[in-house]
C-alpha cells in the first residue's frame, strides 16, 4: 500500500495515517457527503432519540449486535426498509460509512480512537 492510499483511507475514517487505521473494504468508495446529507434529511438522530432517549447516540454500541461492517450496512438497510425510506444500495452504503466513521470504527484499535468517543 502506498502513502497516498494510506492517507486516503485514513482521511475517510477521520484519523491520521500514522495510526495505521484501515477503512473496511465495504466503505472505501462510499460518498460520505451523501451519507451525511441523508442522515440529516431522514432525521435519523430524531428517530434514535425517540427509541433510546437523550440525543439517540446510545443506539450506537460498537460491542453490541452490530459487530461487523456488513452488519452495520444491513442495519441501515433494515431501517430504510422499515421506515419506507427507499434508499438505493449506494445510499445505504454511504449512510453506513458515516456511521462507521463517527461511531463504530471497525478496524481501528481502541488506542487509535479519539478520546471524545467520536
Amino acid at each position: 500500500m502506498n502513502w497516498l492510499t494510506c492517507l486516503s483511507a485514513s482521511a475517510l475514517i477521520g484519523v491520521g495515517a500514522s495510526a495505521g487505521a484501515q477503512t473496511p473494504k465495504l466503505f472505501r468508495d462510499a460518498d460520505l457527503k451523501l451519507g451525511e446529507r441523508l442522515i440529516r434529511e431522514n432525521r435519523c438522530s430524531e428517530c434514535h432519540a425517540r427509541k433510546v432517549g437523550a440525543d439517540g447516540s446510545s443506539i450506537y454500541r460498537p460491542n453490541g449486535k452490530i459487530n461487523t461492517p456488513a452488519a452495520l450496512r444491513g442495519m441501515v438497510d433494515y431501517c430504510s426498509t422499515e421506515l419506507n425510506l427507499g434508499l438505493f444500495p449506494e445510499e445505504v452504503t454511504a449512510v453506513a460509512a458515516v456511521l462507521q466513521r463517527d461511531h463504530y470504527r471497525f478496524g481501528i484499535s481502541p488506542a487509535a480512537r479519539p478520546a471524545s468517543g467520536r
